[in-house]
């Protein structure tokens, strides 16, 4: 079996240290295994996503030596894939249109905390949707839907967990991307009635990740350990749709120096900007083995 790998970058934004360190592990994995390694341009969001995020994150992965061979995958080409899976889930009976807003679903929470309920949240921290597909008939559903409302697609994880069966689980190579993987327990019913389409985004992160992965051939999927839990959601997609289940590997995250996550959001130092200091890939190389950004942006080389 050919070994491939891919590096998933959403071009909202420049790379920074932790996304160099996905990237360098995907390309090191490949080339010991004499495998295949792909970049996928994650660029769902055509209202966020930049062609001159896109050039840059080509001409970082070219500075460090690592830009894959093939062209990149643009997730922006593919609606008609993610169509067709929510189809099939759709005539499974697996999906719903919610029409709440994000306001509406927080003052629900809220109000259900303010009587002493404890609502449950999903393993990011997020307040889990604290309405049903009870609660409200699928006539009513057509008619807003008719009507042009703003909605969602929800998957109404009871009845996709129960369909998919029990003991649903995915392997995980500990350690080592490449080490002989163990399997871990997945638990989907953890996230709730997950988002997998709204009305403005053909398909949420976890749709388009696994019909990706499955349309580029990917055996192993290596990424940051942020994603650990959200791989349960993902086995449950692969499970209900018949696709082949990759083996997976979470790595260690390079953090700020508040022990955060390094984040576009945050100010997290471009790749661009340490290299227009004159930073080196082997210094980039370095930074990443300690694990955490710089203290202070790096003096120039000479």
């Amino acid at each position: 079996m050919t070994i491939v790998c891919r590096f998933a970058p959403s071009p909202n934004g420049f790379l920074h240290l932790g996304h160099a360190h996905s990237a360098l592990v995907n390309h090191a994995a490949a080339t010991r295994a004499a495998g295949r390694f792909l970049l996928r341009m994650e660029d769902i969001d055509t209202t966020r996503c930049r062609p001159e995020y896109e050039q840059g994150i080509i001409d970082d992965l070219d500075w460090l030596g690592i830009l894959p061979p093939e062209p990149p995958r643009h997730q922006s080409r593919h609606f008609d894939d993610y169509a067709a899976a929510l189809a099939r889930l759709e005539e499974m009976g697996l999906l719903y249109a919610s029409f709440e807003t994000r306001a509406e679903i927080a003052r629900a929470v809220l109000a259900r905390e303010a009587a002493g309920r404890s609502w449950p949240r999903d393993p990011d921290g997020v307040p889990l949707y604290p309405f049903s597909r009870e609660s409200m008939t699928e006539a009513a559903r057509a008619r807003r839907k008719a009507e042009g409302e703003p909605y969602v697609l929800r998957l109404d994880m009871g009845q996709a967990y129960a369909l998919a069966g029990a003991g649903l689980s995915w392997h995980e190579a500990p350690g080592d991307p490449l080490a002989e993987p163990l399997p871990v327990q997945a638990d989907p019913a953890a996230w709730g009635d997950v988002v997998l389409a709204r009305k403005d985004v053909p398909a949420s992160y976890h749709l388009a990740v696994v019909m990706d992965d499955d349309l580029q051939g990917i055996t192993h999927v290596i990424r940051g350990r942020d994603l650990y839990a959200a791989t349960a959601i993902h086995r449950l997609l692969q499970a209900l749709l018949g696709l082949p289940a990759p083996i997976y590997h979470h790595h260690a995250l390079v953090l700020d120096r508040d022990g955060r996550k390094l984040s576009k959001s945050t100010g997290a130092a471009s790749l661009s900007s340490l290299r227009a200091l004159g930073t080196t890939p082997d210094e980039v190389r370095a930074l990443i083995a300690h694990g955490l950004e710089p203290a202070s942006q790096p003096t120039p080389s000479t």
